[in-house]
């Protein structure tokens, strides 16, 4: 049986892995604060990005980016300030939506990924 359990991390991992072709050094994942919980940090040359990974069957209800709403990203900046302090960095903060499309939930042979650059405002 398919559970939100078991869709999280295999999106999650798919998402990471798709950061990883695209050039991103994977630092840290599930990152948890009191605030809440940033899906993937990673780092290019020029970026640290947050990651927030949604994953759907279907775009039916809404984009999966739709889904980060306003509470949530004010979540997602308060740990990533949290792990700004912790973590020093000389990148440019950014945070990111990863879209995932899976029709047959983890049966799915092909899900479709995209990354969406800047999705809300900066720290």
């Amino acid at each position: 049986m398919e559970t939100k359990a078991r869709l999280g991390p295999w999106g999650e991992a798919l998402a990471a892995e798709f950061l990883r072709r695209r050039g991103y050094r994977i630092v840290a994942t599930n990152y948890r604060s009191r605030y809440g919980e940033i899906d993937i940090i990673a780092e290019n040359a020029e970026y640290l990005v947050f990651a927030e990974v949604k994953l759907r069957r279907t775009a039916h209800f809404g984009a999966a980016r739709e889904f980060v709403d306003l509470r949530k990203q004010e979540r997602l900046r308060a740990t990533a300030s949290l792990f700004l302090e912790e973590h020093e960095t000389a990148l440019q903060p950014r945070f990111d939506v990863i879209e995932i499309y899976a029709p047959d939930g983890l049966l799915t042979k092909r899900p479709y990924l995209r990354q969406i650059e800047d999705a809300f405002y900066e720290v």
